[in-house]
């Protein structure tokens, strides 16, 4: 799959959206005498979806006739919007109908990459390779960097032809010239893409990283090395949608013998065991590792931090990236040690550790409560108080905007019919997702207009999107006490949604520095080195908020900075929850 340059991410894995989707509306065609705000068009892949018993020929059909019959009413030229219609299609296994949906869109715009590129995946998950290949090819002459297609027309033409093993990868050395090329393209992509490469290090700063890494560059260099210097550059700029995927390609290149062989956790400046794992007879829970192979715990981090990307000047999100792949970043940031030996407070000699039979990361916190469906509402009859928890704003107008809205909807009358007068909405691990999610919302919170955003700027962009001009607050808005509660891992649109909170005042914050803020570059190029092969996601749009007196290198800061222990996460306390719950009671 090939996705668009100008979709919109969310954090983490393979990144599709974010900050902002195309602008759509759930309208019938207006009569004459309805007046559609300055600059803006409807959405027509809203228009498409309004009936659902509508085959996909007749949706194509009714495309047709509207750009005939309303050719200034629907925004035509969203190519982003189309393309999600046809995947929506291909992902539910409905081939026959993606096909038809990119051969619109291959109609449409004849001059789009993209556009053939997944004509070609359709026609290949049909099984008619020969018209894959042929779409394939005509993407790649229209875009010669499209690896994707260059990648698929290996894989069909060449079978035999297999890809390096991540561990045969890890190990591969290249030339030092090879090495040194890809490090120079890798900046000069960054600087051509990223719109604000620049805001969070200077243009001398930058350049000067590169050199650096560089200069590192050894006859004996590994790919698994060369990674590691990657990571420092790609966080250097400061933007949490401009990525290598986390760690996870790290994670599989990485031997399991080299892994870190104990899970740790980082909490307050102090690394403690956590789970002592194949070495559970020489070192306990709880332990604090002070010292790696000779290397200060503190030392080491201050190396690992330079590698993990964050929004800005962040350090709550670089913690918690850290805890969930500790046990491949220690091996990169030490150089790739065969043991390890600990020192433990408390204790004279270093203890050498057995090597790592597993490769296991740490995914979530035990000590909050999971929301199966990102979902969840918890009315707690005792304080009137209702318990809102939003893990995601992944709901998009395209596909499933409308579950987002009937359970926010369904939730306030129940917020109503049980007159509660205190609600917590925790947005904890929210990585993000759709504007109209966080505005929808908003406009259940707000006791006045508001404007969503202050500036969009995106490759293509035409006329105004959701947010740039008021929005009104719903009538059966919330009128009682509101508690949010944020953490580290709260990126994208989930700092836009907490800016517009922050800046209204809506209601007291709880927790640690949020992830994200109302400054957001977001988007997706997605970049491959020539020589290398490594691939990397660059930011290429920005979304502001109207929250522009808020610093843009910090996330949303609480009213009540509240982190856990040691102690509260080994015995599965959500001492934010409870703080939160302890500061309703004492409001009343």
């Amino acid at each position: 799959m090939r996705i668009s340059k100008t979709f919109y991410p969310t954090f983490g894995f393979l990144i599709l959206f974010g900050c902002g989707t195309p602008k759509t509306q759930n309208m019938d065609v207006p009569p004459s005498n309805i007046v559609i705000e300055e600059g803006k068009k409807l959405s027509i892949l809203q228009k498409l979806n309004e009936k659902e018993d509508q085959s996909v020929t007749e949706k194509i059909a009714l495309f047709h006739q509207l750009k005939k019959e309303s050719p200034n009413l629907y925004d035509f030229k969203n190519e982003d919007e189309l393309t999600m219609f046809g995947y929506s299609a291909l992902w539910a296994g409905n081939i026959k109908d993606a096909i038809a949906v990119f051969k619109l869109i291959v109609s449409e715009f004849p001059n789009s990459a993209n556009a053939y590129d997944s004509l070609g995946e359709a026609y290949l998950a049909d099984g008619q390779k020969d018209l894959s290949v042929s779409y394939y090819k005509k993407s790649l002459e229209l875009n010669p960097e499209n690896f994707n297609a260059e990648d698929y027309l290996e894989k069909i033409l060449h079978p035999e032809n297999k890809p390096l093993a991540p561990s045969e990868k890890f190990v591969k050395v290249y030339d030092q010239m090879a090495y040194i090329a890809d490090l120079e393209q890798m900046g000069k992509k960054l600087s051509e893409v990223h719109p604000n490469v620049f805001k969070f290090i200077s243009k001398e700063q930058f350049w000067q990283l590169i050199k650096q890494k560089q200069s590192q560059i050894t006859p004996q260099t590994t790919f698994g090395q060369f990674a590691w210097m990657c990571s420092e550059i790609i966080s250097s700029v400061g933007c949490s949608h401009t990525s290598m995927e986390s760690f996870f390609r790290e994670s599989q290149m990485l031997p399991v013998s080299m892994h870190f062989p104990i899970q740790t956790r980082w909490v307050n400046d102090q690394l403690f065991v956590i789970n002592p794992l194949n070495n559970k007879d020489i070192v306990n829970i709880k332990d604090e590792i002070t010292s790696i192979n000779g290397v200060s715990v503190k030392e080491m981090m201050s190396e690992v931090y330079k590698h993990i990307i964050s929004q800005g000047k962040v350090q709550t999100t670089k913690k918690h990236t850290f805890n969930t792949w500790f046990s491949c970043i220690i091996p990169y940031a030490l150089d790739f040690p065969k043991t390890y030996e600990v020192k433990i407070k408390g204790k004279n000699e270093p203890i050498k550790l057995k090597e790592a039979a597993e490769r296991r990361h740490i995914y979530d916190d035990p000590s909050i409560k999971p929301c199966p469906d990102y979902l969840c509402l918890e009315i707690i009859e005792q304080n009137k108080t209702a318990y809102m928890t939003i893990s995601s704003f992944n709901y998009y107008p395209w596909n499933n905007l409308s579950v987002f809205e009937k359970f926010i909807d369904s939730s306030f009358i129940e917020i109503a019919k049980n007159n509660v007068q205190n609600l917590v909405i925790d947005v904890r691990m929210n990585g993000g997702g759709s504007r109209e999610s966080s505005i929808y919302l908003l406009k259940h919170l707000v006791s006045k207009p508001f404007t969503y955003y202050s500036r969009v700027e995106y490759p293509g962009k035409s006329g105004l999107v959701d947010g740039e001009t008021p929005e009104a607050p719903f009538d059966h808005r919330f009128k009682g006490k509101v508690f949010f509660i944020i953490d580290g891992l709260g990126n994208s649109t989930t700092g836009q949604f907490m800016s517009i909170v922050k800046a209204l005042n809506l209601g007291t914050i709880i927790g640690e520095e949020l992830g994200s803020n109302q400054f957001c570059s977001a988007g997706q190029t997605t970049c491959r080195l020539s020589n290398t092969k490594l691939v990397f996601h660059i930011a290429n749009n920005t979304h502001v908020t109207s929250a522009t007196q808020l610093p843009d290198e910090k996330g949303i800061l609480p009213n009540h900075n509240v982190t856990q222990s040691i102690d509260d996460y080994l015995n599965k306390v959500d001492v934010v929850r409870n703080f939160t719950l302890q500061l309703v009671e004492k409001s009343k």
